[in-house]
């Protein structure tokens, strides 16, 4: 059972990493255009995981499949995501990211990354810039666990 202390940092870690995410979000948005937080993270998670069904991605991104196949359906209508044929099952089609979709999603990608170094080097002390670098194996850990 956990500590009143532990209860407490776990708080306040869930709500300090929401409000990264959310200032994340807001840094890659005009990069991304009008995408939905969906629709970003599915062109992410076929970006680094590879082609994959509606079905896969609906369990990876734990929604039903009737609106991963309206998520795809629109990504597809931009351009963004391409379909082919299952390799071995020829009832499925996978999705695979077209090379505009490979360049909008590393256009998010260093605009995220730009927002955050810069933070990271004008709101944070020399040893702030340490003491995070330390904290990075700590939360690679809990990821773990």
């Amino acid at each position: 059972m956990p500590t009143q202390d532990q209860a407490r940092v776990a708080d306040e870690l869930t709500t300090v990493i929401a409000q990264l995410q959310r200032r994340l979000r807001t840094a890659s948005a005009s990069a991304q255009g009008a995408l939905t937080p969906s629709q970003v993270s599915v062109l992410g998670r076929i970006g680094s995981e590879g082609p994959a069904t509606t079905a896969a991605l609906a369990r990876a991104e734990i929604v039903r499949p009737q609106s991963m196949r309206m998520t795809l359906a629109a990504l597809e209508e931009r351009g963004l995501v391409a379909r082919s044929p299952h390799p071995t099952d020829g009832r499925q089609v996978v999705f695979s990211l077209t090379e505009a979709g490979v360049r909008l999603r590393g256009t998010g990608r260093r605009a995220r990354r730009g927002w955050l170094a810069e933070a990271i080097g004008t709101q944070l002390s020399t040893e702030d810039q340490r003491r995070l670098t330390e904290a990075l194996g700590i939360l690679q850990r809990l990821v773990k666990a």
